[in-house]
């Protein structure tokens, strides 16, 4: 009777905090009945002390899974010494980790904020101090449709997902969208008004969707012929993800833009964004034009620069582990019809369905796998970068487990879309 009893106040437990969470939060959040306990490594617990292979890994924050005993010493030193001091003042890691982004980017120039949402705000206002410099007509925007930039007034004026900015219109004026890929639209859209064009190199929230070379050389092009700033949101797809250290150094050669911003995974779980800009994009912000009270404190910002450190020696291996999750997923895909598309970019990647794709979650979770469905339709994995090629094959032991199941749910669909 003693496990039963145990399993039963466990429930209980986690139930307990659920409760609280509807009782006392704000309801904004689709949550799943999962209570988190704790992590190590690849793998999350239940506070019933379940164990979960975490695919999602906070939706690619925590890259180097949770409790790497590297960032464990760190936080625990610095947080003995100095966790905040405001930036009227100087602290050691600032400048170390501005330091280490420059290299890694190509970029000279870093401002630390607190998310990939402020960090877009930021970029907003360096596109419109530099077009208003030029003339008071120059504050256009282009953006791509499918987009998602954040949640924000100023990040959802460029968020081209009607379904995220239809309950805050009216937003930010002079905002033009184009079809991702579509070199002529572009063209169309960029004029002497425009001040900056934001693209995602690969969209998250939009299905793991990568921008062609093509496109991004031709906004690259634009930029320059119309003086406009080239802003490329590497928030999600950023700081390792693809095996590089950003998107656009996929290129080849890489594709450099005037403003680049980042931030999930660049504390391991700390709030940290950053923009980083070159000399031109740096100068629109004069003293006093812009702040924050949070970013680039010492805590996160020291935390941040052992991560580079760590990350160094990983980028060969997330390359590695993408393809050996490419080649799985490909042969599940061979098996499965409800599986539309795989797309890899490092340990970025989507499966798209035919078919919606929340009950594989949930069923995947009963499992215990943790992922997550975007845009619907695509299942999203954004794996630890330490993931271990054992991990994979049990993930994928998981999913086809799932999708067999999901073979019923199709047949379910495709006779709904029938009778309708």
């Amino acid at each position: 009777m003693m496990p039963e009893t145990v399993a039963a106040e466990e429930v209980s437990a986690a139930q307990r905090i659920i409760d609280r969470e509807k009782r006392f939060l704000v309801q904004n959040y689709g949550r799943y009945p999962l209570a988190v306990a704790r992590g190590k490594g690849s793998y999350l617990y239940g506070v019933d002390g379940k164990k979960y292979l975490d695919l999602i890994t906070g939706i690619g924050v925590n890259a180097m899974g949770h409790a790497h005993p590297r960032l464990l010493k760190i936080i625990r030193e610095q947080a003995g010494l100095l966790i905040h001091c405001s930036n009227l003042y100087y602290h050691e890691y600032q400048g170390l980790l501005a330091g280490k982004i420059a290299k890694a980017s190509g970029l000279n120039r870093s401002f630390f904020c607190n998310s990939g949402t402020e960090a877009i705000e930021g970029a907003l206002k360096m596109v419109h101090s530099h077009g208003r410099a030029i003339s008071p007509d120059r504050y256009e925007v282009v953006a791509v449709e499918n987009s998602f930039h954040g949640r924000t007034m100023g990040a959802l004026s460029i968020t081209g997902q009607a379904k995220y900015r239809k309950d805050f219109e009216p937003l930010v004026p002079g905002v033009c969208f184009v079809p991702m890929n579509d070199i002529a639209a572009l063209e169309s859209a960029v004029t002497g008004n425009t001040a900056g064009i934001f693209l995602e190199v690969i969209q998250g929230e939009g299905g793991i969707r990568a921008v062609s070379e093509t496109f991004a050389r031709k906004a690259r092009e634009l930029a320059l012929q119309h003086n406009a700033l080239l802003v490329f949101d590497e928030i999600q797809c950023g700081v390792g993800r693809t095996g590089k250290y950003f998107g656009y150094q996929t290129f080849q050669p890489a594709i450099l833009p005037d403003i680049l911003v980042t931030a999930k995974p660049l504390a391991a779980g700390l709030p940290l964004g950053v923009i980083v800009a070159n000399e031109t994009a740096a100068t629109t912000i004069k003293a006093g034009m812009h702040g924050s009270t949070f970013g680039g404190g010492a805590l996160a910002c020291r935390v941040a620069a052992e991560f580079f450190d760590i990350l160094e020696d990983l980028l060969p291996q997330i390359t590695a582990r993408g393809e050996y999750f490419r080649q799985k997923l490909s042969e599940l895909a061979q098996r499965y019809k409800c599986i539309k598309e795989v797309r890899v970019h490092g340990l970025m990647i989507g499966v798209e369905l035919h078919m919606p794709g929340k009950q594989l979650v949930l069923d995947a979770m009963e499992a215990g796998l943790l992922i997550n469905c975007t845009h619907d339709t695509v299942l999203r994995f954004l794996p630890p970068f330490t993931i271990s090629e054992a991990e994979i094959d049990k993930a994928i032991r998981i999913l086809n487990r799932v999708l067999r199941k999901g073979k019923q749910y199709h047949k379910e669909f495709l006779a709904q879309q029938k009778s309708a």
